[in-house]
C-alpha cells in the first residue's frame, strides 16, 4: 500500500534538529523522498504500524507534526507529478 508522510518539525524547539533528522532518517529507510519533508512509502500495513509508532516516539507531540495519508494498492492514478525530478516507479523492488 502507499503511504505518503508529511512533516513537520519544531527545530525552535528543545533537540528539534536532532528529532527532524531522526524523522527523515526513519521515512528514508522506508520510502523515497519527494519533497524536502514528503516522503512515498510503498509498504505493508504491518510496517505501516510499525513507522508511525516509531515516529510518534520520536516526535514532540506539542509543537510538531505529523501526516500519514493512505493512497492503497491502488495509488497510480491518483498521484499527479509536474517538475523535473524523477518519478519513481513502485512496481519494482525498492532497495535501500
Amino acid at each position: 500500500m502507499m503511504i505518503l508522510i508529511s512533516y513537520d518539525i519544531a527545530t525552535n524547539y528543545k533537540n528539534g534538529t536532532e528529532r527532524l533528522r531522526k524523522v527523515a532518517k526513519l521515512c528514508q529507510n522506508y520510502g523515497i523522498r519527494v519533497q524536502n519533508s514528503v516522503f512515498e512509502c510503498n509498504i505493508d500495513y504491518q510496517t505501516y504500524l510499525l513507522i508511525k509508532k516509531n515516529l510518534s516516539d520520536i516526535i514532540e507531540k506539542k509543537v510538531d507534526s505529523i501526516r500519514f495519508y493512505e493512497l492503497g494498492n491502488n495509488f497510480e492514478g491518483h498521484i499527479v507529478h509536474i517538475s523535473a525530478k524523477k518519478t519513481w516507479d513502485f512496481v519494482e523492488t525498492l532497495i535501500i
